[in-house]
């Protein structure tokens, strides 16, 4: 890649053929956020990285993933996270909204993960160091604040932040999901994603489920 060049790509199948390479070119600092485990499913990737946290020439790398509840829903997806926290891996679990969908390799590579296209997903791949550093600094706020791993699997209480609690009162409202969604400022599709969050965080599979499971928690406001 040029110095300060951008491009797009359609389809995990195209983003490993024009950015695959960049991932065997890690060698300090490697940064994974994703709602689920679903976003950056290539294992070609994941390969190309567990391969370079075991290399005997990179003993200072850190790689670290940071994702929503969602990413907690299935025992192959904890699984999964136990495995790469085993090898070497950081691992945090955020209970507010990720600014973005990304990663960021050795703070000189972003690739954004954009809509869903016929083509597939979209994705953008810029060495750009002003939009690196500004998603970057977004998203090691998030996760400074964020849990690791372990106290997410052990604790029975997720952490909701205000946005998820005004949400989480909605659902018992009766309101349909537009006037909800107008009443918070939420696109109908941000609301119906944070909903989403909310039953996979609280273990639940209805709505009326997870009111109730947030009650038994004490997390109604």
């Amino acid at each position: 890649m040029r110095n300060e060049e951008v491009f797009s790509v359609q389809g995990d199948a195209e983003l490993v053929a024009r950015a695959g390479h960049l991932f065997a070119s890690l060698s300090s600092d490697f940064l994974c956020v994703a709602r689920d485990l679903r976003t950056w499913s290539q294992p070609v990737a994941r390969a190309a990285v567990l391969r370079r946290m075991r290399a005997p020439d990179s003993p200072g790398l850190t790689v670290r993933k940071l994702l929503s509840p969602l990413a907690l829903v299935e025992e192959e997806d904890r699984e999964h996270l136990r495995l790469v926290r085993g090898k070497g891996a950081l691992v945090r679990i955020s209970g507010s909204p990720l600014p973005h969908e990304t990663i960021v390799i050795d703070r000189r590579i972003m690739i954004l993960a954009g809509r869903e296209t016929p083509a597939g997903r979209e994705y953008t791949v810029t060495t750009s160091r002003t939009l690196v550093d500004g998603v970057h600094s977004l998203c090691q706020a998030v996760w400074d604040d964020s849990p690791g791993l372990d106290t997410c699997l052990r604790g029975d209480a997720p952490h909701l932040d205000t946005e998820a609690r005004a949400v989480l009162e909605t659902l018992g409202s009766g309101l349909t999901d537009a006037t909800a969604a107008g009443r918070l400022g939420l696109s109908l599709r941000t609301y119906r994603r944070r909903v989403a969050e909310l039953m996979a965080a609280l273990g639940a599979d209805s709505r009326f489920q997870a009111g109730l499971r947030a009650g038994e928690l004490g997390l109604s406001r």
